[in-house]
């Protein structure tokens, strides 16, 4: 690549950071893993790379998120920009921000062990290198924001669930309880969960029954701005 139009300009990296939440044992989780480089080396952060010159930073955030759970064709959302002057002790680094929402159960889980990353509770976060706490807290807000208008589900749950299981995905997003019945009220309501005969056994004897997403039905409603707040 020719550099001859900037010669003399000063420069800069940048970095790609990667917000990976993922839903299992009934919490929110996020993958972080121990920093392998000076500075700030064997502390916790969230899974990143510099973008390298031949790739584009969404790229980069795929290649990462590939390279450490197997996962391909997952959907990122860009986070936003981080660029404080210093933010980085070892130079001076943009870093841009992604979040992505998996399948736990999709993932590779001896390519993760290998990295040295580890899935944490959402309120078990421990103190992150650099800003990326202040990353974290802006995707969750962000998340947030989005369940009114996705059934975030979608990338979260197994493909077949129950209704108290997506609520509890809900109330884990929102940090809040919700009434039962007015939940399951509310969803029911927007014809968007498909009943099937199967049930899930491992709460009672009785069992609940299992949904799982009408993707056609939802994508229909969403066209016509269907807010989906529970």
């Amino acid at each position: 690549m020719s550099h001859t139009f900037y010669d003399g300009q000063e420069k800069l990296l940048v970095a790609t950071d990667c917000i990976i939440f993922g839903f299992d044992d009934n919490t929110i989780k996020l993958l972080l893993f121990k920093r392998k480089v000076d500075p700030l080396a064997g502390e916790w952060s969230l899974i990143g790379s510099f973008v390298r010159e031949e790739e584009g930073a969404n790229h980069a955030a795929a290649r990462v998120l590939e390279e450490y759970t197997g996962l391909e064709n997952v959907y990122m959302e860009e986070l936003g920009c981080f660029g404080e002057v210093g933010r980085d002790p070892g130079a001076r680094v943009l870093s841009i921000a992604y979040s992505a929402l998996i399948r736990i159960g999709e993932y590779d889980v001896d390519l993760v062990e290998r990295h040295g990353a580890k899935w944490f509770d959402y309120d078990q976060i421990p103190a992150l290198v650099l800003d990326h706490n202040e990353m974290v807290d802006i995707a969750i807000q962000k998340l947030r924001r989005k369940a009114k208008y996705q059934p975030l589900g979608f990338e979260l749950l197994p493909e077949k669930f129950t209704i108290p299981q997506l609520q509890i995905l809900y109330e884990c997003i929102y940090q809040r309880p919700l009434d039962k019945r007015n939940f399951r009220r509310k969803i029911l309501s927007m014809n968007i969960l498909e009943k099937l005969d199967e049930k899930d056994k491992l709460g009672s004897k009785k069992g609940a029954f299992l949904y799982k997403f009408d993707r056609d039905k939802y994508q229909s409603l969403a066209q016509k701005g269907i807010l989906f707040e529970i």
